[in-house]
C-alpha cells in the first residue's frame, strides 16, 4: 500500500528545514569528533549522573567497550546526520537519533543541584536541549518529509514499482 503525503507547502518547508537543522547539528558533532585524534567519550562517561551512571562509569573503564561506545558514537552521529540532511532512510535516521540522545539524557540528566564537569549553555530542570531534539526527532518521524524531498523519494518509489 502506497503511503499518501499531503502538507502544505509552508509545512513542507518547515518540517524539511527542521530535519536538515537536527542532521546538520549531528553530523557536524560526528565530524568534530571524528577529525580529533584525541577525542574520546571517557571524560563525559565518567561525568555522569543519575540512576545509570555507574554502568556508564563501567563502559568508561573497560577499554574494549569504550571502543565501541567511541566508534557508535562518532559514526552514529555522522550516519544519522547524512540520513537526516540528504532525506535517505531518515525514519531509520531519526530512531537511531533518538536512542542516541536518549543515552545522553541517561548519562546527564537535567536535574537540580547536578553539576557536570563540561560547561552547559544554561540552567535546566528536567527538559534539556537532548530531550527538546527527541521530540523534533519525533515530529520528523510522524511527519515525514524524505520521501518528498530527499532521496528516500527515489529509494522508496523504485522498492514501490517492484
Amino acid at each position: 500500500m502506497k503511503e499518501q503525503i499531503s502538507y502544505s507547502r509552508a509545512q513542507t518547508l518547515w518540517l524539511v528545514v527542521l530535519r536538515l537543522l537536527i542532521g546538520w547539528h549531528f553530523l557536524y558533532e560526528g565530524l568534530v569528533k571524528f577529525f580529533n585524534s584525541s577525542w574520546t567519550s571517557y571524560h563525559y562517561l565518567m561525568d555522569s549522573q543519575g540512576v545509570f551512571a555507574d554502568l556508564f562509569y563501567a563502559l568508561a573503564d573497560n577499554p574494549a567497550l569504550l571502543s565501541v561506545a567511541n566508534f557508535l558514537n562518532v559514526y552514529g552521529l555522522i550516519l544519522i546526520g547524512l540520513g537526516l540532511i540528504l532525506g535517505c532512510f531518515s525514519k531509520i535516521s531519526s530512531i537511531g537519533g533518538i536512542i542516541l540522545l536518549v543515552f545522553y539524557c541517561l548519562s546527564h540528566p537535567p536535574f537540580i543541584g547536578a553539576e557536570y564537569m563540561m560547561p552547559t549553555e544554561g540552567s535546566y530542570l528536567w527538559v534539556d536541549k537532548n530531550l527538546i531534539e527527541i521530540g523534533a526527532m519525533m515530529v520528523l518521524i510522524y511527519f515525514p518529509t524524505s520521501r518528498i524531498i530527499g532521496l528516500d523519494r527515489f529509494i522508496f518509489k523504485k522498492i514501490n514499482r517492484k
